[in-house]
């Protein structure tokens, strides 16, 4: 029996152990800005690590009023490709912390 508890509180140690890895990967996901772009970089647009939008940077070539549905896609797939290298680092991250197991589909952190 006192070797069961003994497992129980190796497994409680590690479950805080990586609890707090957890939370320092927050911390550094946070503090992270990547920038997604479209149409060969005329639209940009830049996220933090929790997916929010930061800046958008549109080229003034892309500013004729004839073209204004051109432009909103290219900013759709701008904030959809940021957003995509969010999830990658994430990703990275936390493989660094599990030994290299991916997160399950869906994951989301925060």
């Amino acid at each position: 029996m006192f070797g069961q508890l003994k497992d129980l509180g190796a497994l409680m140690k590690q479950a805080q152990e990586m609890q707090q890895k957890m939370a320092e990967m927050q911390a550094r996901l946070a503090a992270v800005e990547l920038t997604g772009r479209s149409g060969g970089g005329l639209v940009k647009v830049t996220v933090d690590g929790k997916g929010e939008t930061r800046r958008v940077e549109i080229d003034g070539s892309l500013l004729v009023p004839a073209e204004k549905g051109v432009l909103e896609d290219l900013l759709v797939a701008a904030i959809n490709d940021a957003r995509g290298k969010v999830e990658a680092e994430a990703q990275q991250q936390m493989q660094s912390i599990t030994g290299g197991l991916p997160l399950p589909p869906g994951f989301k952190l925060g």
